[in-house]
């Protein structure tokens, strides 16, 4: 679309994607809940912190006259939580062919609300025949729908392969495939990306392709190789998408 074109349409396009933001994230962030850790605070919220409260208190203690120690806790230390460092990563990986249309409109979505989330470092790839890293837009969802361009072939083992370089540390590293796993190339060479991320401890996930309705539509045959191969596959809406997340984190954070 011209850019011309673009501007006059902005403010309009830039409402709705905020509104649909905002609905999406009411209904994701719950999921999410819980990805925090104690933090302690000397403003009542939690639970009181005893270890820590006998410590701050000690200059307040008192001998009895029967020899017995008595702390005055004048500075009551309580439990809050408090979201941890980023110290995992998130990297959506979303197949752009021509197919793939409302599939990666609710990705771009997803990835705005997700980015936002606590301890998560958010990566947005986007890939058909090239792949595009539009990371630096995953805080703006009209930006980044405004970026990405659909249509092409399908090479999704070059998404993963990139993908793979921005993995740091395997085991706090979410990946998630979207696609309709059309695989345009070899697929035994999407296999040994796939067999390589898992050996390294990467979680990995793939996500089928929706159509407008929300019917998943993808390469069953395909699938069912990178299952054996170590990658689950499932037809998820983006609440679902958050719950996996969540669970992941909270699994490894226990």
């Amino acid at each position: 679309m011209p850019e011309q074109r673009i501007a006059r349409l902005r403010p309009l396009v830039k409402r709705l994607v905020e509104e649909l933001a905002r609905e999406l994230a009411a209904r994701l962030r719950p999921a999410l809940t819980g990805l925090t850790t104690p933090r302690p605070s000397r403003r009542p919220g939690g639970r009181l912190d005893l270890p820590r409260t006998l410590r701050a208190n000690l200059v307040h203690s008192r001998r009895l006259e029967d020899g017995t120690v008595r702390i005055v806790p004048e500075r009551p230390v309580f439990r809050t939580r408090a979201a941890r460092q980023s110290d995992w990563r998130l990297i959506l990986v979303v197949d752009v062919s021509a197919s793939m249309e409302s599939s990666v409109v609710w990705s771009a979505l997803t990835a705005a609300v997700l980015g936002g989330a606590p301890m998560l470092s958010a990566h947005f790839l986007t890939f058909s025949t090239r792949v595009v890293d539009l990371t630096d837009r995953i805080d703006d969802p009209l930006s980044l729908l405004l970026e990405v361009r659909v249509g092409g072939g399908t090479h999704i083992a070059a998404g993963l392969a990139h993908a793979r370089t921005l993995v740091t540390v395997p085991h706090r590293t979410l990946m998630v495939v979207v696609s309709d796993f059309e695989e345009g190339g070899a697929v035994d060479g999407l296999l040994t990306e796939v067999e390589s991320l898992v050996s390294s401890g990467v979680h990995l996930l793939g996500c089928a392709a929706l159509n407008g309705d929300g019917t998943p539509r993808y390469s069953v045959p395909v699938a069912r190789r990178l299952v054996a191969a170590g990658m689950p596959v499932a037809a998820l809406s983006p609440l679902s998408l958050a719950r996996w997340v969540g669970e992941r984190v909270r699994g490894a954070t226990r």
